[in-house]
């Protein structure tokens, strides 16, 4: 029996990122290591500074990351990304708005 879940498992594993392999599975996946990247450059500067902070880049990523997956949403019909990256987005940029407009007056992101 847990041979036969193994097998089952490989042959999912093969036919979801093998047989099915195109643009948009390759640009799906490049999407989600960039929004994934950005808990990395959180963690890592956080660890740097000794506290918990959010640096500039992990606003950037998750803006690159999320618009990138709304596409790949829109590209593959999906409405449940669609509607969750869309909302997303839009808080990462006007995020991105607001620390630009309050940069001159020392904002709590880091600049890094």
């Amino acid at each position: 029996m847990l041979i036969q879940y193994g097998q089952a498992l490989g042959d999912y594993l093969y036919d979801v990122f093998v047989a099915k392999f195109d643009f948009w599975l390759a640009f799906g996946l490049v999407a989600q290591l960039l929004f994934t990247a950005r808990f990395l450059v959180q963690w890592i500067s956080s660890e740097r500074a000794g506290a918990s902070v959010v640096p500039m880049a992990f606003w950037f990523l998750s803006m690159a990351g999320g618009f990138m997956t709304l596409i790949y949403g829109i590209a593959k019909r999906e409405p449940v990304i669609i509607l969750g990256q869309a909302f997303a987005t839009i808080i990462y940029v006007r995020n991105i708005m607001l620390i630009v407009k309050n940069r001159s007056s020392g904002s709590k992101t880091l600049s890094n």
